[in-house]
Formats: C-alpha cells, sequence, structure tokens
C-alpha cells in the first residue's frame, strides 16, 4: 500500500509526522496489506488489523481476521492504570471474542479505558471490512521514533498538519488546555472576570481536583492562629532547591496562596463542603521544620445531586458553566500554533478522530500534567529517580505533551530534572525496583512506610536517620544494594504513631485542631497491613531471627542491629544517627513487620520556564507572547527533591498561579 493510499489525518498522526512513523502492529494481514486473493469473500478482509484511542494513555488494539470472524485480539494498554485500566485486559480480550463485536459491556471500574478499547475495535472491523483506510499505529509518545541530528527521540518533531484536514475551528479569548488541579482554576478565574474561556481535556470528564493545597495567609491559618514567616518559607524552598529556583515565584505564592485557598473555601462552603486546615504542633521538637500549610476537604456525607459523595471537579465545573464556560472533553491537543512569534492557539484531536483548530485571542494556557508517566521520557532525563522506585500513583495523562508542544514553539525547560517521590512503596522480597516494576504496578500501597520506624539496608544495617522527609531515605537509597532499604516496627506500632507527631499526610490521627489526616492508624490496622501480609508485602514473624528469614536478610547482623537500636531508644538519645527522642521507639514486642520499601512516584517537578504572568520563556530568556503554563507543566519552582514538610506546597502553587493567570489573561 503506497502512502497516497492512506488518509493524511492518519497518517500524520503522531510525534514525529511521516518521517517518524513505525508501525507498531501489523497493518494488514502477514505482509502488512490486506489478502489481495480475489476468491476471498467473506465479511472481512482476512490479515491482521490495528486501531488507537484514548484511554487513559493511549491504548492500542490489534484484531486478526478471518473471512467470516474475528479470530484473534491483542490489547495494548500499557499506559493505563495497572491496577484499573490493565487489571481489565482479559475481561476485555474475552467479551470482544465472545461478542464478535466491538459493542461489549464495560468492565466495573475501569470505564475509560473500556469505552476507548470498544472505539478502537470497532475501527479495526471497520478496517477489517474496507469501510475505512487502514490505520497506521504511530510511536508511543517518547518511543526511538526517527527524528533529526540533535533533537532528543522522547522530544520528536512536530507534527505538520494541514489546513485541509481541519474538520472545525473554535474561537475564544482564553485557551486552557488541560482541566485537572491547574486548569479548572484558571477556567473559573478567566470566566469569573468576563472572558469568554474553553477548557480542553483528552478525557472524557475532568481528572480531579487534588486536596492538600498549600497556601499561607488563608483564613483557616489565621483562626487557629497559624503564622508562618514569609522569609523563611522563601529560604527553605531555595535551600531545598540548592538555589535552581525563581525566588520571585515563591514570594508570589506567599503572597497570594492565601486569598486563592480562601476563595476555593467559598466554592467549597456553597456546596455545603467544609474545607480543614492541617495545624502544626504547639510543641514541635523535630529537627527538620515543618510548614504547616495543608487544606483539604472533607468530602464525607456530601451529595453531587445525583447520590454520588461530591469532589472538587464537579464543585468547579459547575461553577465555572454557570458563569459561561465551555468544556470540549475528548479534546486532545496535538500541537501549538505559532504565528509571527505569537502562541495563538492550538490543534487537536477530538472524540471523533477529527483534527480541530482553536484560536485564542489572549492566550493559550497549558496545564497537561507533567511528564511522570512518559517513561522514555524520565528515562532521558532523569534515569536516577527510576532506579530507585517502584510504583507510580501519577494523575491521569501525565505523559509531557504539554512540555513537548511548548518546547516546539520555542519554550526553554528547567536544565535540572526532578520528580516528587514518597517513600510508600512495598515489594515482596523477590522484587526489585526500577522502572519495569513501575510500570507493572506490582508493587503494595504501603502508606505507613514514611513513618520514622527502623530502617536498615540489604545488609541488615541501619544507615539514615529515619526522621526527615520522605524523598530523604529515597534518595539515600542510590548509595545501598538494591536501591531500596527495610522497613521494621513491632505489635505496639499503633502506639507509636501517634507518639511521632508526623505532618502533612503521613500523619495517621488528627491534628491538634482536630483536622482529619488523609488515612487514620485505624484504617491501616482493619484493613491496609492486613491485606500486605496476606499479599506478600509486609512478613509478620515472632522472632527478629525469623523476620530476617522472610526478608532475605542477614539474621546476625539484622538482631545485633535491632539490639543496637533497642538499647538506644532505652536511653532517649539517638547516638548514632541523631534521630529525635519522640521518634525513637524500640522493636521489641511481638509480633515483629517488616517490609522491602522503596518509593512511588507522584509527579514531574520541572517543566517549562516561566515568569509571575506564568508566561513561558523562550531559549533567549524573553516571554512567548500568547503562551502561559501552570502546574506540572511548569518550571523554575522545585529541583533536586520535594519540600514535604510544607504540605501541599506543589497543589498549592499550582491551583495559586492557575488562578492568577486566568484573572491576568482575562483583563488583557
Amino acid at each position: 500500500m503506497s502512502k497516497k493510499e492512506l488518509s493524511r489525518r492518519d497518517f500524520l498522526k503522531g510525534a514525529a509526522g511521516a518521517a517518524g512513523v513505525a508501525a507498531i502492529g501489523m497493518l494488514a494481514g502477514c505482509n502488512g496489506k490486506p489478502d489481495p486473493t480475489p476468491e476471498a469473500k467473506g465479511l472481512y478482509a482476512p490479515g491482521t488489523y490495528s486501531s488507537q484511542a484514548e484511554g487513559m494513555g493511549r491504548i492500542v488494539v490489534t484484531m486478526t481476521f478471518s473471512a467470516d470472524a474475528i479470530t484473534g485480539v491483542e490489547l495494548d494498554l500499557s499506559n493505563e492504570t495497572a491496577s484499573i485500566g490493565q487489571a481489565a485486559a482479559e475481561a476485555l480480550k474475552t467479551a470482544l471474542m465472545e461478542k464478535q463485536s466491538a459493542e461489549i459491556e464495560a468492565v466495573s471500574g475501569a470505564t475509560i479505558t473500556s469505552n476507548a478499547v470498544m472505539k478502537a475495535a470497532g475501527k479495526c472491523i471497520q478496517q477489517a471490512k474496507g469501510e475505512i483506510p487502514i490505520e497506521v499505529i504511530t510511536n508511543n509518545p517518547g518511543s526511538a521514533a526517527q527524528v533529526p541530528d540533535g533533537v532528543p527521540a522522547w522530544l520528536g518533531v512536530e507534527p505538520e498538519i494541514a489546513d485541509s484536514d481541519i474538520k472545525a475551528t473554535y474561537e475564544t479569548e482564553i485557551l486552557v488546555i488541560g482541566c485537572g488541579t491547574g486548569g479548572m482554576f484558571t477556567v473559573c478565574a478567566a470566566a469569573e472576570e468576563g472572558a469568554k474561556v474553553i477548557g480542553i481535556d483528552r478525557f472524557a470528564t475532568g481528572v480531579g481536583i487534588r486536596d492538600d493545597l498549600g497556601g499561607i495567609n488563608s483564613r483557616y491559618q489565621k483562626e487557629w492562629g497559624t503564622k508562618i514567616d514569609k522569609w523563611d518559607y522563601v529560604t527553605m524552598a531555595t535551600q531545598y532547591a540548592a538555589g535552581h529556583i525563581n525566588q520571585d515565584l515563591v514570594k508570589l505564592f506567599c503572597d497570594e496562596s492565601g486569598a486563592v485557598i480562601d476563595w476555593y473555601g467559598d466554592r467549597l462552603a456553597e456546596r455545603g463542603v467544609q474545607l480543614w486546615h492541617e495545624s502544626g504542633d504547639s510543641v514541635d521538637e523535630a529537627r527538620y521544620h515543618h510548614f504547616p500549610t495543608g487544606h483539604s476537604p472533607r468530602w464525607a456525607g456530601s451529595d453531587d445531586g445525583s447520590g454520588n459523595v461530591l469532589n472538587g471537579d464537579k464543585v468547579l465545573y459547575d461553577y465555572a458553566v454557570g458563569l459561561g464556560a465551555e468544556f470540549h472533553y475528548n479534546t486532545k491537543m496535538i500541537k501549538l500554533v505559532k504565528e509571527k512569534g505569537r502562541v495563538t492557539g492550538c490543534i487537536a484531536i477530538n472524540g471523533n478522530d477529527e483534527y480541530v483548530r482553536y484560536v485564542a485571542s489572549k492566550g493559550v494556557v497549558v496545564a497537561t500534567g507533567g511528564y511522570s508517566l512518559n517513561y522514555d521520557m524520565m528515562e532521558a532525563l532523569q534515569p536516577w529517580n527510576l532506579r530507585i522506585c517502584a510504583g507510580n500513583t501519577s494523575e491521569p495523562g501525565a505523559f509531557g505533551d504539554g512540555i513537548k508542544a511548548c518546547l516546539w514553539a520555542g519554550a526553554k525547560m528547567d536544565e535540572t530534572h526532578s520528580m516528587m517521590m514518597f517513600d510508600r512503596a512495598a515489594l515482596r522480597p523477590d522484587q526489585e525496583p526500577g522502572i519495569e516494576m513501575m510500570k507493572s504496578g506490582g508493587e503494595g500501597f504501603f502508606w505507613m512506610g514514611s513513618q520514622p520506624w527502623l530502617k536498615v539496608n540489604a545488609d541488615g544495617k541501619r544507615f539514615f536517620n529515619e526522621s526527615g522527609t520522605y524523598e530523604g531515605i529515597a534518595h539515600a537509597d542510590e548509595y545501598q544494594k538494591g536501591h531500596c532499604h527495610f522497613t521494621l516496627f513491632d505489635k505496639n506500632w499503633t502506639t507509636y504513631a501517634q507518639q511521632f507527631k508526623m505532618h502533612g499526610c503521613s500523619r495517621l490521627y488528627p491534628f491538634e485542631n482536630g483536622a482529619d489526616p488523609n488515612i487514620p492508624y485505624q484504617v491501616i490496622e482493619n484493613g491496609m497491613l492486613p491485606g500486605l501480609i496476606e499479599n506478600g508485602f509486609v512478613m509478620q514473624a515472632d522472632t527478629i531471627e525469623e523476620l530476617a528469614e522472610k526478608l532475605g536478610l542477614p539474621a546476625e547482623e539484622l538482631a545485633a542491629t535491632v539490639k543496637r537500636y533497642n538499647e538506644l531508644c532505652a536511653k532517649g538519645v539517638d547516638e548514632d544517627y541523631g534521630k529525635e527522642a519522640f521518634r525513637l521507639t524500640p522493636v521489641d514486642t511481638a509480633p515483629f513487620y517488616g517490609a522491602k520499601n522503596a518509593s512511588r512516584v507522584l509527579c514531574t517537578m520541572d517543566g517549562i520556564q516561566i515568569d509571575t504572568n506564568m508566561n513561558a520563556i523562550d531559549t533567549e530568556g524573553e516571554p512567548i507572547p500568547g503562551l502561559y503554563v501552570v502546574g506540572n507543566d511548569s518550571g523554575s519552582y522545585f529541583a533536586n527533591t520535594y519540600p514535604n514538610l510544607s504540605t501541599g506546597m506543589a497543589c498549592g502553587r499550582t491551583v495559586t498561579f492557575a488562578r492568577l493567570v486566568g484573572k491576568y489573561l482575562a483583563k488583557l
């Protein structure tokens, strides 16, 4: 089949354009074409056909046909959530084969993936019937496509899309690309100011608003008496980033975040939902300073009007629509449009696989969520972090599309690359951290991993002060065998968890002002921990020697380490690593528990450099007219490690800057 026989729209789909197209499944038949045999007069042209669609990420369905039946189905769901979409693969394959049709029932809990599979399967059937052109499947974002010299494979080249392929044009004043935590705040702010605003998103519905929003000087903090010194905060952010930040952005957050939190609290109150503030402890003897910045809604008991628990996405969607904002879901941005040096809009592909153009007279805001689901991009930019991680709990859609589009438009990316990770992945003793484990989703959800229990390396030796930041011990794993550590605790762990006075989402009991923890220790005690034990992620034993055997650690060395640690606990002084006395708790009462422990990725933290108007910066240090970036697509704010002792710092930065840019653009 020649290129002329393919539709231009299908052929040009993908980052590398015509030069980078690579089939990842046979187009049809063993030679890449439908069987031309004229005597084949069945329902289908025998062969193998592939098609793609957008689920949580890109999915590919490959189906094999005889003249009268579907004889085989293969699903590439590697971009889907491991425990949801990927887990539905066999059920979906079975249903397609049994029904001999794309019209199957969605797998419960995996509706987005199911709908994408049905859509792609339907196109495979149409190809086999000769009703539509054979589809060329392009490489996944970030794969090793053919690119010009000097262009990273993960970046690829900007697609070329002919004007004749554009099926519709939408005009607006402000275009917001990505309707998650950042995008929704931007849409609401712009609509409040009377601007015409359209939000587009690749998914069929919004992906939600994150809880634990950081802010300074909110009314909730004022009511409790929480005071945070602005310059202490700026200094903290600068130290964690080792200076790889724009301090003006941190100052802006300090000055404006409280008002944004108050605004969100008003929207929640209108729907009967209370926003709470994470208070600090009146006596805080922790060696690492904590900033009580977190704010989260109490969703329990709320109602979205349909008998379901309300969420932030529903609250802000209803509010924005009431102000005249538009949302175009199932619409994925392909590239930005730049004319005479100004970004004027974008070209996207909608749910009908049609190219559409958006024209924005005031500005385009990119908020697609970073690149933490694009493993090729992460492996190219920060491979050291992949080696110490075992899980990925990123928000859907974080494939780097927004960052790549900005780079194609001439923007500059941070030169220091980093990701946010929490030390909460449990591995079975025979599992290893790294990219393959992350892709598999086969780790345990070890929420209590951040507690400052005794932690040892593969030699059974203590090697680090367990009381600090989540990422501290994670990065220390770079220097340990197997890039992991082992967490040990005993029967009295619930008592000790209340003694630790942890902060942010690691706290397992209420804060001093009564604010709820994200997950209370009772939930772990009655559900999570038994499940981890049953599934082989946490080992339980009556002696330390037995625990060592189950974890694969040297028994004699581990016993000596535990003995020494218990002696320090009895003294109340950590002579070895300086852990605070109130976090020195012995491991001396059976049953004993242990887990092989690594980290989970939440998001990437590097992105497109911006100024205090959230205007993207080009490679010469100048703002790019018309292009604005917020959330995990934006940079200039974090580096090296995440300051988790300022609860919700990343989400708070996202919503603060997202609201500010919406108001700013509306007034242009």
